[in-house]
């Protein structure tokens, strides 16, 4: 129960098309998470699927029925908002069955999923108290916990941590991704956070102006992105890129130094991860450059080059990275280097 399937799926206000034919398969259980920059089209996109969009053009089937043309109510999905959306003069217990209790449920049942999702989101010592009297994480979970009893065939979340501060995220994230464990039910959730969508999903569907540019686990886009647009939005910091040439079998950058090259095709830019980057004697590796900025963050120090005509690039170094600001010194790429073509299209190295 809970598979999704968007066909050719399209959005038009007016002349204007926001979701440009989407196609999609969720499978039953799936936690799928849509990212993107902001206008991407991926709340619509999940609002649509929730039925408080209508879709202009194809169809969505759930659990191979199709349920296009249906109001929300009999799609037998719940969503979680960003806000919380909680009845203040209400208590978490009765904000939790409140969706029950219009439905005319009887009193024991109600009371009956109303302990059990209480339970599994450990509620249940603030069953008894009003909203004003928890904390955001708290209300957060009593939002999720009203979506829970109503035991629906998926859950969607649209960006549900952004009110949160830094420690409350990672604590939901957790509570959330121990919830897909429990329930076992699909899930799909909006964020722009990349570190949510790394650390919960399944599958990552990365949006671009209404249209899907990739879709697999975390693991896959981050180590086999599709174009140059995946590879610098999956990943933080984001993926180095700077222009290159190809010379037979070698790229060169801009200050002349390079390596081998086995690509299909030519390449325009080159792209290397913060981590595979390696500090060294200015005149070594495939570029030198001028340290601009330090950011110790304990395990990890980002060391932040001025790299001239090859713009900034980020070195990962572990612990304290042993260099000050102004100083130069050489970059050199490990293997995990990419190379992309003129339509930003990442080429097969052979």
């Amino acid at each position: 129960m809970g598979a999704i399937e968007l066909r050719a799926v399209e959005k038009w206000f007016g002349d204007v098309q926001v979701i440009k034919g989407v196609d999609l398969t969720i499978g039953s259980g799936e936690f799928v998470i849509f990212v993107g920059p902001s206008g991407c089209g991926k709340s619509t996109l999940l609002r649509m699927i929730g039925g408080l969009e209508e879709i202009s053009r194809g169809s969505l089937l759930i659990d191979d029925r199709d349920v296009t043309s249906d109001p929300p109510a009999k799609r037998g999905l719940t969503m979680v908002f960003q806000s919380y959306a909680l009845y203040p003069h209400m208590s978490v217990r009765d904000n939790m069955g409140f969706s029950l209790k219009t439905a005319g449920r009887p009193k024991d049942e109600i009371a009956a999923k109303v302990d059990a999702a209480a339970k599994i989101l450990k509620l249940e010592p603030y069953l008894d108290r009003r909203p004003k009297a928890l904390s955001g994480g708290q209300r957060q979970r009593v939002a999720i916990g009203r979506s829970i009893v109503r035991d629906p065939t998926a859950f969607l979340f649209d960006e549900p941590l952004s009110n949160l501060d830094a420690a409350l995220r990672v604590e939901m994230r957790y509570e959330i991704a121990k919830l897909h464990q429990s329930l076992k039910r699909t899930m799909i959730y909006v964020t722009h956070d990349q570190v949510e969508a790394m650390t919960l999903a399944d599958r990552i569907v990365v949006l671009e102006a209404g249209t899907i540019a990739q879709v697999g686990s975390p693991r896959d886009l981050y180590e086999n992105p599709a174009n140059l647009f995946v590879a610098q939005f999956i990943g933080s910091p984001k993926m180095n890129v700077m222009p290159c040439r190809i010379e037979a079998d070698r790229f060169v950058l801009p200050q002349g130094r390079g390596g081998a090259y086995r690509g299909e095709r030519p390449a325009t830019h080159l792209g290397v991860r913060p981590e595979h980057v390696r500090l060294g004697p200015p005149g070594t590796g495939q570029c030198d450059g001028v340290v601009d900025v330090l950011e110790y963050l304990g395990a990890d120090t980002f060391v932040i080059v001025d790299g001239g005509s090859l713009g900034q690039i980020v070195v990962r170094a572990q612990g304290d990275a042993r260099v000050t600001p102004g100083e130069t010194v050489g970059l050199t790429f490990d293997e995990a280097v990419y190379f992309f073509d003129a339509d930003g299209l990442v080429i097969p190295q052979g």
